[in-house]
């Protein structure tokens, strides 16, 4: 019983161990795996071509680049070994005349006779001749006798001495009489031919992933509030398929947008109208002291009438365009401190960013006159590099505990729990900015700020 739990238990840890190997191994293959679709098409048609190539050459060196090589060398040997025979058997035909006929026009090698003490001493043997290998086993099998072979001095030719007793036989034998020649020809035309229908595959794979980018970045402009005016569906039928769709939804919802819209601008100006009368029975009034109370309500009433409606409609009917953030941070500096509050304005890289400008500017304008509520000291920051811009507005006031820095950007959450509309306003402020800096595909965060507050910063793609 004992043994059958500790088997067990060796299993399981084996089984353990296993997995954790498996998940190293995935991890690191992960890493090592591209990540673009176009380069990973690519690793699927390129990796099993080059298994393919590489097991169709192996099995042709092996089973037929060698076998025929073999038996090439093979007959050659067999026809030096009957020349051999034939110069024994007839030693009436002193000068070969025979011999060499029979060599030269039956077998098609050229014969001729050396002195005994003619026979080079062994030379280097190329290291990865096949002929070499082969046509020396094949002599030392069926003659031998002590031979000299010579496969790379001539290039069409294959020189071969034999010792005989009285003699050194010499024998010139055609290189592709002992040795399959047009192997190297084959593998040219096998990797030519791969590398054109790769290159053929590369340029159709391109075509077919250039309507998947074209989708995506229109989906990424419009989730940055840019259009994309030349964009219609292309491609495969799925990829086709697909456009269409986000083509639809495009619509249904620009189409939601404007009916919202159109509603809110009826509502406004039904309410406006109503505060124009009321503006009017003031003034009328004249300058009665129970009056005065009334303006200030109609007044506060008006500002969060526009902060409701500007929240509500999210500025969604602006075009994006080119703007110069540097200015726009200028801009939001003097308009600080014309309400009597500092602030320092820097930007790094290159100002011009396409965005929304005035609902962009209205974004940072919350978040300074938010700084400006609480802070003595205000510093707006602008930073762009090639794919963000980084805007971050500094003050030195209380700040915002971290427990509530997300819960403020809830609408209408103001942190002053009386809600006294004179120490704070209609708690849209940071909605407003962040459904603004959402609107053009980024955040806003907030953080502890190098001056002792509150940092607010903004990021949008570029």
């Amino acid at each position: 019983m004992s043994a059958l739990v500790s088997a067990k238990s060796m299993l399981g840890a084996l089984g353990r161990g296993l997995s954790t190997l498996n998940g190293w191994f995935g991890r690191g293959l992960k890493e090592l795996m591209p990540k673009g679709l176009y380069a990973r098409a690519l690793l699927i048609i390129i990796v099993p071509m080059v298994i393919l190539q590489s097991v169709v050459a192996f099995v042709f060196m092996e089973r037929h680049w060698n076998t025929v090589t073999r038996r090439l060398s093979a007959a050659v040997v067999q026809d030096i070994s009957a020349l051999i025979d034939v110069y024994k058997s007839y030693p009436q035909d002193k000068d070969r005349v025979q011999l060499r006929r029979i060599a030269q026009t039956r077998l098609g090698l050229v014969v001729d006779f050396l002195p005994p003490n003619d026979m080079p001493a062994p030379g280097p043997k190329p290291f990865f001749s096949l002929l070499d290998q082969t046509l020396s086993l094949q002599l030392s099998r069926q003659i031998g006798r002590p031979f000299w072979i010579d496969t790379v001095g001539r290039s069409n030719t294959v020189e071969i001495r034999i010792k005989l007793e009285d003699t050194v036989m010499r024998i010139y034998a055609q290189r592709s009489a002992a040795y399959a020649s047009n192997s190297q020809i084959f593998i040219f035309w096998m990797l030519g031919t791969s590398s054109i229908l790769l290159i053929v595959a590369v340029l159709f794979l391109r075509n077919q992933i250039r309507p998947i980018l074209h989708l995506a970045d229109a989906a990424e402009n419009f989730g940055k509030g840019r259009d994309a005016p030349n964009f219609r569906p292309r491609g495969a039928r799925e990829v086709r398929r697909a456009a269409q769709a986000f083509m639809e939804m495009k619509e249904r919802v620009e189409r939601s947008l404007e009916q919202r819209t159109t509603m809110l601008a009826g509502v406004s100006h039904d309410l406006r109208t109503i505060l124009t009368r009321f503006k009017l029975e003031l003034a009328l009034l004249g300058d009665a002291p129970e009056a005065e109370g009334m303006r200030k309500d109609v007044d506060e009433m008006s500002g969060m009438l526009e902060d409701y409606l500007a929240f509500a409609r999210g500025d969604g009917g602006e075009q994006a365009t080119l703007t110069d953030m540097a200015q726009a941070l200028e801009e939001l500096a003097s308009d600080a401190e014309r309400h009597g509050h500092p602030v320092r304005v820097g930007f790094e890289g290159d100002p011009m960013v396409t965005v929304r400008p005035a609902s962009f500017k209205r974004c940072l304008a919350n978040l300074v006159s938010n700084a400006a509520r609480h802070a003595d000291t205000i510093a707006i920051t602008g930073f762009r590099d090639d794919r963000w811009l980084t805007v971050t507005v500094d003050d030195d006031g209380p700040g915002i505990p971290l427990q509530l820095r997300e819960e403020v950007f809830k609408p209408f959450l103001r942190l002053d729990d009386a809600r006294n509309q004179d120490e704070g306003g209609s708690g849209l402020g940071l909605a407003i900015a962040r459904d603004i800096a959402r609107a053009h595909g980024g955040d806003i965060t907030l953080a502890d700020s190098p001056l002792g507050g509150l940092r607010a910063a903004v990021r949008v793609p570029v």
